[in-house]
Order: structure tokens, then C-alpha cells, then sequence
């Protein structure tokens, strides 16, 4: 029974000494005086700000992606033990000594430097040589801006390393059978979607395999590509929820349910509001749709002018706009329309769906309204105004109809926050309306409100919320408006789900819209492939030491060659293959059709959709697609030695050609290292002829 102790336990390991060494060497070019420099370098100066959140708990909202990336850049000022306490104003600022620096560049770093041995992995898994695998790692290695990316406090280089670390895993899925941070991330993942698609197709022809095997392989690629993802996605939001639990400078982008569930801010004005909105109730709308700027129903004692500037005439009445900050001018009061109390009776009469409401306006008592008068700045529309009798034959035309857009029944009742409502006017069937436009002085540049006619169709800015609400207990004014001022008493807790949270917070950063305004540095798609654009990151204030991130120009022009020479050799085959004429044997083919599918497909969908995106964007945006010609490059260059190549002196020529143009990029490579990494001085000359644009336009005036 013990025999087997009579025996000595061995381990036997296969270790790869190329993939320690290119993983050691990644780690030494990425790790490398890590906190040099001890400033903030371009965008740190956002991300930081991000960090500093999650460290306060504080929730924000950033369009880019999902939070994992944010939640990784995170984890390593937990880790360091940062406290969030730094202000992230400016490019160049100093850490203080409360900031981990190297730390929290570190796991960028990592993924950076552990990109290098996974790309010598993934030629590997494409059946390509050894030779060709080290090729790819090395480009890898020495890629200018791919090194100065990933050793700062950003996002490209943990992109890139989910990006192959997905190719990867799928290969050796793939190849098994035989014997997301960004939302660009999403593009990779639609494409290994598009080539497990492909594999499975040719697996549910394949007559050597039972129903049952074809089954498992569908059920395990469901599962790998679709279930995990999609519980992974919905993990990242949860943690990223529960972490952010305290209200931020973010909050106003979101829903009022959304900013009641999250502590302090909103969830501290309106604790202790009623539920349900009553006859008399003294309540707060804010517009949901909340374009351009988030805002709250509004009137004051001013009213249009008698003449606008183009001529054209007003009521004169009283005027109403959206205002975009708290003020007890935004307060107005549910009023039945046939009893004369501003007050809630005991008990009080709930408001629901279809019921015909006056809202009175808390300060001045006067009576929401519309007519058939153009409004200030969208003549098309109806004015919207608070009614003030002049004795002329303008009766007042006040009567609203309340429609819950979200109900679930036709006798809802109006609730705090959790309903949303229109309001529809008896007279007119006009819908009460923000139009976002800017009134001029005279309005004090608030934006304007119309009556829109259902006519033209439904817009969420004609939808409402109740956000601050009290049950008012004051017919007379002056006491009324004390009420205004001070705080409700009775407790409702309206907390949403996770899943309404997501679901809004999914909408939101899809609708989302940063400041697209030119940067000094922004560049074109066109740009990125010729190397034709850089970005300074960073100036030494008192050396001429400077950070760019500028590519090595041999291996981004080689790229763009090898992406060419793909696309025709591949064209050509085809038309070839046509005609019966097999240049490749069917292995050889097979494995040139999937490198490419995953390399320059890789590249496409990393790439080209930047050419439908209006944003602004920067070079280093270009860098995933990058990394994907960097794949390709070897295995052309090992696809026209193996195939192209007829004797063994042409081998030989190419073999010595493929080596001088790998030691010419690694010359680049160290030539642009004092502007990778910065610790070398540099006179305006040094500059010039470092940056190969500034040096070929000297080249052409000289000659």
C-alpha cells in the first residue's frame, strides 16, 4: 500500500528559456525607474482623478469604457496604500510625497511587459516558427511607444494585454481540439466571436464527430464567449457600485433615483420626503432628458419683453425656464384645479395618472400656462409662462393633464423621483417641453421652455421627475414660503437595484458626450499610420528633458507593408486557388488564412472603426491596431522565405536583408530612447532630428 514512498517523487517541468528571457526583458524596459518622473504626466492627470474617487468612494461616470481598467489602475493605489488626497489640476504638477508613483504605474507596467512573451506565444500558436515568434516579441519589446505607454498611469497597454491575452486563450482552445477595460476592447472580442463562428461551422459539418462531441464543442464556446464575458461585464459594474456608494461631481449627469441612492448629496436633501405626490404638494421637477446641462423647472418675476430683438411680440407674461442649479424659485405647488387650498388635506388626495392639475409657482403664486403665442426662441412652439391677469382678453389658460410615462397601470400614482411624468395642456394638447436653448440677458441665460405639440412626436425632454417634495400644511403665503426654505420629516427609503442602476448607467455612457474641442495634440486616423503626428507628454520645468510619445518609424511603415503585402498575396491566392491552381499546401493555407484573420482582422477592428467616431482623438489610440501588425509582420516575412523564396541564395539574400531591417529598428529604437524615457537633456537641434518628420523636412530644405 506504502510502496510508492519506496520510490522518489519527480517533477519534471518544460521551461521555455526564450519566453523567461523576453518576459525578464519586458520587465527591465517597462519597470525601469518606474517613478521617473515624479510629476503628472498628460492623461494621468484624468485617470488620477478617477483613482482618487474609488479611494473616496466617491461614484463618477467616464464614457471610455467599463471600470475594470479604472478599477486595475485603482488597485495599485490601493495596494500602495494612497489615500486619494492629491489634486489632480494640472500636467506637470509634482507628486507629493502621499502619492505611491510607482505603484500606481506598476500594473500598467506589468501589462506591458508581459504583452512582449505573449506575443511570442501567440505566432507560436499559429503554428509559425520560433524564429518568427522571438521576431514579433522583440518589435514588441523595442516598440518606442508601446514602451513609453504602458510606463505611465494609463490604460492603452492593460487594453493591449486583454486584447492578445483573448487571441491567446482562443488558440490554445482552438489548438487543444486538435490533440474588456476599454470599450474598444469590445471590437477584439466581436472578432473572436467572428472566427469561433467560422470554426464552428466547419465543426457541425465535421461528419467524423458525433452529435454529442458537436455539441460539447458549441456549449463550451457558448459558455467561453458569451456566458463568461456577459457575468464578467456584470461583475465589474457591481463591484464598481458598491465601491462608489457616496455622491461625487458626477451625480447631476445621472437620474434622481439614480443620485437618492447614493450617499450624502441628494440622498441627504431628500431623505425624509413623501412618496407619493398629493393635492398640495410643494414639489421640485427636474427635466429627465437634462441636455445640454441637467435642470429643475423654473419661474422668477421677471417676465419676456414686450418686443424681441427680431421684431417679433410676447405676452409679456411672467417667464418659466429650466435653471440648472438648486433655488427655491425651482419650488411649485400641485394645485386642484376645483378647490382654492395650496395645502395637503388629512388626508391627503394623491395624484394619479390622467388627473387635470394646475402647478402653481411657490414664490409668486402664479399659475403655470401656455398659448398660442411663439416662444421666445423656437417660434414653432407654443411660450410657456406664469399667468399674470392684465385685464386683456388673454384669459389664463393653466390647466394640465399629468400622464406618467412609466406606469404600470392606468391609476399609478404620481411618486417621488421614481415616476416620470408629462404634462399635457388641456387646451392646446401642448406638452410641457425643454427645448435646451439659451435664452439671451434678458433671461439671464437660462435655458428655455416650450409647448411642444404631441404632434411632432415624443422626446425624452419632455419628461419630468418629482426630485424634492414635501406635503405643504400653509394657505398663507408668507408662512408658505418659510416652508419652502426648510426640510421634510417623513422617512421613505427608495433605493434602486442593481439592475436599474446598470441598465442607467449602460445608457448613460452610451449617450454620453465629452468635450470633443480641438487639443493641441489631437490627430486624424490617417495620421497614425504614417507615423505623421506625437504627443508631448511631459517637459522637465527646468531641464530640456521631455517625454513623447512618438513611434519607431521602421517598424510602423514595415507594419503598414506587411498589412499590404497580406491583403494582395491573399487576393492572389484566391483568384488562384479559382482557377485550381494550389500555390500552398492545404496546412500552410489553413494557417495564413487564420493569421490573418486574427492579425490584420485584429488591426481592421482596432482600427477603422476611429474613422466613424466624433471624438477627439490622439495617437495612442492607434496602438491596439499596432500591436496586431506587429503580429503579422513576422509571419509574412517567415511566409515569403518559406513560400516565395524558390532557392537557398534567395533565402540567404532575404534572411540578411530580414536582419539588417531588425538591427535599423533597433538603432531607431535606441535613437528615440532619451524621448521614451526621459532622462536625458535635449537641445531644440536633438529634438528635431529625434522626431523623423522635423528631421526629413530639414533633409528636403537642405537639398
Amino acid at each position: 500500500m506504502w510502496g510508492f514512498l519506496k520510490r522518489p517523487i519527480v517533477v519534471t517541468a518544460d521551461i521555455n528559456l526564450s519566453l523567461v528571457a523576453l518576459t525578464g526583458m519586458g520587465l527591465l524596459s517597462r519597470l525601469w525607474r518606474l517613478t521617473y518622473p515624479p510629476a503628472v504626466v498628460f492623461d494621468e492627470v484624468y485617470y488620477g482623478q478617477y483613482i482618487s474617487f474609488y479611494m473616496k468612494r466617491i461614484f463618477f461616470l467616464d464614457d471610455s469604457g467599463p471600470p475594470f481598467g479604472h478599477m486595475v489602475l485603482a488597485l495599485g493605489g490601493y495596494l500602495g496604500g494612497f489615500d486619494g488626497h492629491f489634486l489632480w489640476n494640472r500636467i506637470g504638477a509634482e507628486y507629493s510625497s502621499n502619492v505611491p508613483v510607482w505603484s500606481l504605474r506598476l500594473l500598467p507596467a506589468l501589462a506591458g511587459a508581459l504583452s512582449v512573451p505573449m506575443a511570442y506565444q501567440i505566432v507560436l500558436e499559429l503554428q509559425f516558427s520560433h524564429c518568427a515568434a522571438m521576431g514579433a516579441a522583440l518589435l514588441m519589446l523595442i516598440e518606442n511607444a508601446l514602451i513609453t505607454q504602458s510606463r505611465l498611469m494609463l490604460l492603452e497597454s492593460v487594453l493591449i494585454f486583454f486584447n492578445l491575452l483573448a487571441v491567446l486563450s482562443y488558440l490554445k482552445f482552438f489548438n487543444c481540439q486538435k490533440h474588456s477595460i476599454k470599450y474598444m476592447g469590445m471590437f477584439t472580442y466581436v472578432l473572436m466571436l467572428a472566427v469561433a463562428a467560422v470554426h464552428a461551422w466547419h465543426l457541425i459539418g465535421d461528419q467524423t464527430l458525433s452529435n454529442v462531441c458537436v455539441f460539447c464543442h458549441l456549449l463550451a464556446r457558448a459558455v467561453a464567449l458569451l456566458v463568461i464575458p456577459v457575468v464578467l461585464y456584470l461583475l465589474f459594474f457591481y463591484v464598481h457600485l458598491i465601491l462608489l456608494f457616496r455622491s461625487g461631481p458626477h451625480d447631476q449627469i445621472m437620474s434622481s433615483a439614480f443620485q437618492a441612492s447614493l450617499e450624502g448629496g441628494l440622498a441627504r436633501i431628500t431623505q425624509g420626503q413623501p412618496l407619493e405626490v398629493a393635492f398640495g404638494s410643494q414639489v421640485t421637477l427636474r427635466n429627465v432628458f437634462g441636455k445640454p446641462v441637467p435642470c429643475w423647472l423654473h419661474s422668477h418675476q421677471d417676465t419676456y419683453p414686450m418686443i424681441y430683438e427680431n421684431g417679433r411680440g410676447s405676452s409679456h407674461q411672467q417667464q418659466v425656464t429650466c435653471y440648472p442649479f438648486k433655488d427655491v424659485n425651482n419650488w411649485w405647488i400641485v394645485k386642484d384645479p376645483g378647490r382654492h387650498q395650496l395645502v395637503v388635506s388629512s388626508p391627503p388626495r394623491r395624484v394619479r395618472h390622467g388627473d387635470m392639475v394646475q402647478l402653481v409657482h411657490g414664490m409668486t403664486t402664479r399659475s403655470l400656462n401656455t398659448h398660442d403665442v411663439a416662444a421666445p426662441l423656437s417660434p414653432h412652439s407654443q411660450e410657456v409662462s406664469c399667468y399674470i391677469d392684465y385685464n386683456i382678453s388673454m384669459p389664463a389658460q393653466n390647466l394640465w393633464r399629468l400622464e406618467i410615462v412609466n406606469r404600470g397601470s392606468d391609476t399609478d400614482v404620481w411618486k417621488t423621483i421614481l415616476s416620470e411624468v408629462r404634462f399635457v395642456h388641456v387646451n392646446t394638447s401642448a406638452v410641457l417641453k425643454l427645448s435646451g436653448a439659451h435664452l439671451p440677458d434678458w433671461g439671464y441665460r437660462q435655458l428655455e421652455i416650450v409647448g411642444e405639440k404631441l404632434s411632432r412626436g415624443y422626446h425624452e425632454s419632455m419628461v419630468w421627475n418629482v426630485e424634492e417634495h414635501r406635503y405643504g400644511a400653509s394657505q398663507e403665503q408668507r408662512e408658505r414660503e418659510r416652508e419652502l426654505h426648510s426640510p421634510a420629516q417623513v422617512d421613505v427609503s427608495r433605493n434602486l437595484s442593481f439592475m436599474a442602476r446598470f441598465l442607467e448607467l449602460q445608457w448613460k455612457m452610451l449617450v454620453l458626450r465629452s468635450d470633443d474641442s480641438e487639443h493641441k495634440y489631437s490627430s486624424s486616423p490617417l495620421e497614425w499610420v504614417t507615423l505623421d503626428t506625437n504627443i508631448a507628454y511631459w517637459l522637465h520645468p527646468r531641464t530640456s528633458a521631455q517625454i513623447h510619445l512618438l513611434g519607431n518609424i521602421v517598424i510602423w511603415i514595415s507594419g503598414s507593408l506587411a498589412l499590404a503585402i497580406y491583403a494582395l498575396l491573399s487576393l492572389w491566392y484566391l483568384l488562384r486557388r479559382r482557377r485550381n491552381v494550389h500555390d500552398l499546401p492545404q496546412d500552410a493555407w489553413l494557417r495564413w488564412v487564420l493569421a490573418g484573420a486574427l492579425c490584420a482582422g485584429g488591426w481592421a477592428v482596432n482600427y477603422l472603426p476611429f474613422f466613424l467616431m466624433e471624438k477627439t482623438l490622439f495617437l495612442y489610440h492607434y496602438l491596439p491596431a499596432l500591436t496586431f501588425q506587429i503580429l503579422l509582420l513576422p509571419v509574412v516575412l517567415q511566409h515569403i522565405s518559406d513560400h516565395l523564396c524558390r532557392s537557398q541564395l534567395q533565402r540567404s539574400v532575404f534572411s540578411a536583408l530580414v536582419v539588417a531591417w531588425y538591427s535599423s529598428a533597433c538603432h531607431v529604437s535606441h535613437t528615440l530612447r532619451p524621448l521614451t524615457y526621459g532622462d536625458k537633456s535635449l537641445s531644440p537641434h536633438e529634438l528635431k532630428a529625434l522626431r523623423w518628420k522635423d528631421s526629413w523636412d530639414i533633409l528636403i530644405r537642405k537639398h
